[in-house]
């Protein structure tokens, strides 16, 4: 991030966590929904913190507690949420992350913000399952708006081959466990049951 531009948060909370059965944002991680300790992780390396939400969730009673931004693409999933903030405030730069990361932590989020490499538009981790990279726990600074868009209108919609075919920096995880993802309930079971570490 060049030090003249600001560093916003964003946590993607537009999902239909169909697989789950149930709002993955309002799960609930030791007395707080997904979604506010997301949020909160991000306040504390950010300057301004957004939900990205579905035209049909603005009004959600959970997603209504927050600053929201709301897609202007529809089924293009996560996508979506990272162009509409992209656009809505196009000079700022965007550490985005999933509302379903129970693991994730304020350590995994600095480490990334601190070696991204200036003059990088994409920067995120190299997953530790498959060496791909975790694009939605990363950085997209602001000149990677027109990359993703241009990655869209050629009908592309998977921002893990977006990231490939565009030159992302990866970094190492530092904690391997930090980005498990939920997507259904027996995830959310061995997270509970710390059977994922």
């Amino acid at each position: 991030m060049s030090s003249e531009r600001t560093l916003y948060g964003l946590v993607l909370a537009g999902g239909n966590s169909r697989r789950m059965g149930q709002d993955k944002a309002a799960m609930r991680r030791g007395g707080q929904s997904q979604l506010e300790f997301a949020f909160d992780l991000l306040a504390r390396l950010t300057s301004r913190q957004f939900v990205s939400v579905r035209a049909g969730q603005a009004g959600d009673p959970l997603r209504a507690r927050f600053p929201r931004i709301v897609d202007r693409d529809e089924n293009i999933g996560p996508l979506a949420g990272i162009l509409a903030a992209l656009g809505e405030y196009p000079a700022s730069d965007w550490l985005v992350v999933a509302c379903d990361l129970p693991n994730l932590e304020l350590q995994t989020l600095r480490y990334l913000v601190e070696n991204a490499p200036p003059g990088e538009a994409l920067v995120a981790y190299r997953s530790s399952v498959d060496g791909m990279p975790e694009p939605l726990c990363a950085l997209y600074r602001a000149e990677s708006a027109p990359i993703l868009r241009r990655a869209v209108n050629n009908g592309s919609g998977c921002p893990r081959k977006i990231m490939q075919q565009n030159g992302v920096h990866l970094l190492q995880l530092p904690n391997p466990a930090a980005l498990h993802n939920v997507n259904t309930p027996e995830d959310l079971e061995a997270i509970h049951q710390g059977a994922v570490q």
